[in-house]
């Protein structure tokens, strides 16, 4: 987690809400980084989850992420929870939750939703605290 909360931080850089990612492949090995970069690249799909589930990709050579886990300091949205699930990561690590968008757990269940033909492991909380203050002192400065 602190790997992805280095990423959340650097996003503040470019004024985008701090939030990182890390892909960890199953020896513990960093193959993909991420962090919001919606304001800096213009484009609404730039993710810190999706942009680190994009670089692991390249470096496996394969779109399967089996094997891996996805670290992220924010739950993720819709969007990431389906990128996840498409990309067939067994295990989510993430810290705080997000109960206005949230998909994995919160607001909606998507990466366990019976329905869907990959499961994913869960686990929030981590460095739980210290995500959602990074999360909290952004936004009241923004006000």
């Amino acid at each position: 987690m602190g790997l992805a909360l280095d990423e959340a931080r650097a996003a503040l850089a470019t004024g985008d809400v701090p939030v990182g990612a890390v892909v960890l492949d199953a020896h513990g090995a960093v193959i993909g980084r991420g962090r919001n970069e919606r304001e800096a690249s213009g484009d609404p799909t730039a993710h810190a989850e999706v942009l680190a589930l994009r670089e692991a990709a390249r470096a496996r050579g394969e779109w399967r992420l089996e094997g891996c886990t996805l670290v992220v300091t924010l739950e993720p949205c819709v969007m990431c929870a389906g990128a996840i699930v498409a990309a067939r990561v067994p295990r989510l690590v993430l810290g705080a939750w997000d109960p206005k968008v949230g998909a994995t757990g919160s607001a909606w269940d998507l990466v366990r939703d019976p329905r869907q033909n990959h499961f994913v492991e869960v686990r929030p909380g981590v460095r739980r605290a210290e995500c959602e203050r990074l999360l909290t002192d952004f936004f009241t400065a923004r006000r």
